[in-house]
């Protein structure tokens, strides 16, 4: 796994902990930790994580030849 894909999953991770805590608790992380300096930290965090998680439906469609190749798993 290549250092964008992992900063994408641990992206898409933060926001789906924040939509977690935000379900069950009605806290929002993002806002808690950006909110009282300024909108756009906030704004930033939520679109990268959006962009995240559009990268990361990329991963659902790589075929096992594209993995084989990266070394990443043995062919069966």
């Amino acid at each position: 796994m290549g250092a964008m894909q992992k900063i994408a999953l641990v992206l898409v991770i933060v926001g789906a902990i924040n939509w977690g805590l935000i379900g069950f608790f009605q806290i929002n992380l993002v806002s808690s930790i950006f909110g009282g300096i300024s909108t756009m930290p906030e704004r930033i965090v939520y679109a990268l994580v959006g962009l995240s998680g559009l990268y990361c439906i990329t991963l659902l469609f790589r075929t096992s030849e594209v993995r084989e190749r990266e070394g990443r798993i043995q062919p069966t």
